[in-house]
């Protein structure tokens, strides 16, 4: 595959769609098993508030992953992707309740560089708060 985005179609500040990705207690439980990450922290509302947290939290991989969904639906191909990084500001807490949490993701083209690479600069937010920040991923276009 390659990318159905066009380098040359692209300038800074063009912005990527807006995508909702929930998160529910269930969700947490399903990647713990595919990650191996089984962190009370992630599943045991006791535990999680024992050790300080408000309720469970969210895998910090989890929610980086669904961030950037919005990279590489927008390109049409993950393997587009050829840098991604991010630091964990604050926790997606999942409570357990029919709506859980919701994590939230805007993206824009912050450089364009060269070799057909962009990056591009998301926003992550869940509960109004930003939780992943310096959320940035080098695509190469085609």
């Amino acid at each position: 595959m390659t990318a159905k985005i066009a380098y040359d179609d692209v300038e800074v500040g063009t912005e990527l769609p807006t995508q909702s990705f929930p998160v529910k207690r269930a969700t947490l439980v399903q990647y713990a098993g595919a990650s191996g990450d089984f962190n009370p922290i992630h599943w045991n509302e006791k535990f999680a508030k024992e050790v300080g947290l408000p309720d469970v939290i969210a895998h910090g991989m989890f929610t980086m992953a669904e961030a950037i969904r919005v990279v590489t639906d927008w390109t049409g191909d993950p393997g587009a992707v050829v840098g991604y990084g991010v630091r964990f500001t604050k926790p997606v807490v999942v409570p357990n309740d029919d709506q859980g949490a919701v994590i939230e993701v805007t993206g824009k083209v912050g450089a364009k560089l060269d070799d057909n690479t962009v990056r591009v600069d998301l926003t992550v937010t869940s509960g109004g708060l930003k939780v992943l920040g310096m959320s940035r991923a080098v695509v190469r276009l085609a």
